[in-house]
């Protein structure tokens, strides 16, 4: 009769170590880690770039274009192209680099930037593209991904734990937030950034103790319920309510408050939603939230763009040149990287309406600073009509963002459906953009 053999010592402590390593992975990340045992499992991934670098952006400021931003009217012009309808390029502070008239005051700050012209993506619709911009994955079925905010808290943590760990300053209901995350790394959402947050003050009429009272009262009458219901799910929601309540008697609660800002600042950034979001994300940042994203619509232009495109342009352009010359002022956009990008960009070709169609197959995005070499330009098209010179696709363009922070590219997690994912699925990082 044949016998089993022990294994072998450093066999046994191999496998107890990475037994522990997944265990710690599953404690602290809440998804399952898949590790060097299970790579037969990750084919999928296979592609994913190892490529990882210390942190170079300790922060994101993301500036999210919804509905398509004409890429010849902005960042991707080519001069005397007769797709550039009738916008007129202008130097910047970058030598050689041009962008488009419209933005004036963006242009003294390129010397700390660059310009992606070469974005190329696979979705042409709104909804998809939107998705596809924030998750580098499409949409499929009842998965909801992360977007890169999530991501950043999952792997490291909040800046400052009495404030959220990412804030979406956006008026779109369909943003993808924290995907299959736990819901402690849902983002806040904010509609109107001069009202701040909302509802989070103690009543007047309510003391300290009565606060605690209802609020131990609140804990144990939860207490039976989170013991018969010993679910992660559950655990994540009351979490949720201890950080509210952290939040609401932080000494920060004052980074939402933008009356705290002068008459001068206020008017530097303009007025409005998105403008006034620059200012708040600019506050939140120095206040340790790591991720905040400001949205701004209305460049679904496929009439009369000429006629509207000036105004959004303007207001696109003051509210930039402020934050980033606001951000170096403060010593902070060496480490604060700003994004600036859109779900695809506009047709090359004018249509019968005087206006741009949706178009895909190439558009332009910017970075500044976070460790971005600035004042040059990346990948090259065929008079914005087609890529020419070093196609980026979207999960590459996040990879960049991801590989800015120093997350790793290669590490794949769970969902609670068990599917596996990265970061930015098998995207590479562009890392000549870094100085």
């Amino acid at each position: 009769m044949s016998t089993l053999r022990p294994l072998p010592s450093a066999l046994r402590c191999d496998l107890s170590r990475r037994a522990f390593t997944e265990r710690l992975a599953q404690t602290c990340l809440g998804v399952s880690l898949m590790g060097a045992a299970s790579r037969s499992f990750a084919a999928p991934f296979e592609g994913a770039s190892k490529a990882k670098q210390a942190a170079t952006a300790k922060r994101v400021i993301y500036l999210y274009m919804s509905g398509g931003m004409t890429h010849l009217d902005t960042f991707g012009v080519v001069p005397g192209a007769e797709t550039m309808g009738s916008t007129k390029a202008i130097a910047t502070s970058a030598d050689g680099v041009q962008i488009s008239e419209y933005l004036p005051s963006t242009a003294k700050m390129m010397h700390r930037g660059a310009i992606i012209n070469s974005l190329t993506s696979t979705q042409g619709a709104h909804a998809q593209g939107n998705y596809f911009q924030h998750t580098s994955y499409t949409m499929r079925g009842a998965t909801r991904h992360p977007a890169m905010g999530a991501w950043l808290q999952k792997f490291q943590g909040k800046g400052n734990t009495d404030l959220p760990g990412s804030v979406i300053i956006t008026g779109d209901s369909k943003h993808p937030g924290g995907g299959f995350f736990e819901a402690a790394f849902q983002p806040l959402i904010l509609n109107d950034p001069a009202k701040g947050l909302q509802n989070s003050h103690r009543p007047a009429t309510l003391t300290e103790s009565d606060f605690d009272y209802r609020l131990n009262l609140s804990s144990r009458l939860d207490q039976t319920f989170q013991q018969t219901y010993d679910y992660k799910g559950v655990k994540a929601y009351a979490e949720v309510y201890k950080d509210a309540v952290k939040v609401m008697r932080s000494e920060d609660l004052d980074a939402f408050d933008l009356s705290k800002e002068s008459a001068d600042t206020h008017a530097a950034y303009g007025e409005g939603n998105f403008s006034q979001g620059c200012l708040l994300a600019r506050r939140l940042i120095e206040h340790g939230v790591r991720f905040v994203e400001v949205s701004l619509g209305g460049w679904d232009m496929h009439q009369d763009i000429y006629a509207r495109l000036p105004e959004r342009a303007a207001e696109l352009d003051k509210a930039l040149g402020a934050l980033l010359t606001d951000l170096d002022r403060r010593g902070l956009l060496d480490d604060t990287l700003v994004v600036l990008t859109s779900e695809f960009g506009r047709t090359p070709k004018i249509n019968q309406n005087d206006g741009r169609d949706h178009y895909p197959k190439a558009f332009s995005s910017v970075l500044w600073g976070g460790g971005i070499k600035g004042g040059q330009v990346y990948g090259k098209t065929d008079k914005g009509i087609e890529v020419t010179e070093d196609k980026v696709g979207v999960p590459d363009f996040n990879a960049t963002i991801a590989y800015a922070l120093g997350l790793p590219l290669d590490l794949v997690l769970y969902s609670s459906t068990k599917r596996p994912f990265t970061v930015t699925d098998k995207g590479q990082p562009i890392t000549s953009l870094f100085g």
